[in-house]
């Protein structure tokens, strides 16, 4: 992604974060019969932040450079955003520091974290990494989620199983919100990753074949839910209600082990129960991981 893409997303964020708003959530009165766009307008927003109306229109229209902290901090106030949102602000709009904090190292998945997996009985598990590809996962993850080692590496992605995969959508049974869920953490990444030209290929590719995917994408959300609760439905044993906790590894920040566990003395405790004894063990490498290099890159 070249610097003017970067400036573009920038103003597609602001945009789509000032049209959530409306005039008499900030305080300002609403002429409603003269509003003629949602949300609130650029000259009220600029006032709310306190920036001249010219300033704020050229880092809409991509032409901004050297924003300082002070005035994305008025923004984020301005514009009512969480902490997600107010990095995900400083990652668009001060790149020269979001590239010092990238590293394009393959990404490796340690054997001891392999053996912990494996030793998860009871608990599916997987390993997530960069565009949320799916870089190792145990024998009960792939019980309940599907076979991932039998994919091809390029497949092994979230984003892509969920717009799809219609195994992976018939068994969220909250799939709506799961679909939100997974773009909002991938437009996260992308800006802190712009020049990632497989997440370019990624996004291209379900822009192209899933129209829901290009709704959601365009909205520019973004978040990081790191626990929570997934409601499947199981072909075998049916309805699995699972928390889950997403723990990023202090060795590498862009890997994630994902575990999930269902309430204790709950029916989705005995139907996981039920699929770890139908599930055979893994050979070879223990928990399920792809030794080829470009899969982790």
């Amino acid at each position: 992604m070249d610097q003017r893409d970067q400036r573009a997303e920038l103003g597609e964020f602001l945009r789509s974060r000032r049209a959530r708003l409306r005039p008499e959530d900030v305080g300002l009165r609403d002429y409603g019969r003269h509003r003629r766009v949602p949300g609130l307008r650029r000259e009220e927003l600029a006032l709310l932040a306190g920036v001249s109306v010219a300033y704020y229109t050229r880092l809409e229209q991509g032409s901004g450079h050297n924003v300082s902290a002070e005035v994305l901090d008025a923004l984020a106030q301005a514009l009512r955003l969480d902490g997600t949102e107010r990095a995900h602000l400083t990652d668009l709009a001060r790149p020269q520091a979001r590239r010092r904090r990238q590293s394009h190292r393959p990404q490796q998945v340690r054997p001891e974290l392999r053996t912990l997996m494996d030793a998860m009985d009871g608990v599916p598990a997987y390993l997530v990494g960069r565009r949320q590809d799916v870089l190792a996962w145990n024998r009960l993850a792939a019980a309940v989620f599907g076979d991932f080692g039998a994919l091809p590496v390029q497949e092994r992605n979230l984003v892509r199983l969920v717009f799809l995969d219609p195994a992976t959508a018939e068994l969220y049974a909250e799939w709506e919100c799961r679909a939100c869920e997974v773009v909002s953490n991938l437009r996260m990444y992308a800006g802190q990753h712009p020049d990632d030209e497989r997440l370019s290929a990624l996004v291209g590719e379900l822009s192209v074949k899933n129209e829901e995917f290009r709704r959601l994408w365009a909205a520019h959300t973004v978040a990081d839910k790191t626990h929570g609760l997934k409601r499947l439905r199981h072909p075998l044993v049916g309805r699995l209600d699972l928390h889950f906790e997403r723990l990023a590894l202090p060795d590498d920040p862009a890997q994630f082990l994902v575990t999930f566990h269902a309430a204790p003395g709950s029916p989705s405790e005995d139907a996981l129960r039920l699929l770890s004894s139908w599930s055979a063990p893994s050979g070879g490498a223990g928990a399920g991981a792809d030794r080829d290099p470009a899969a982790t890159a």
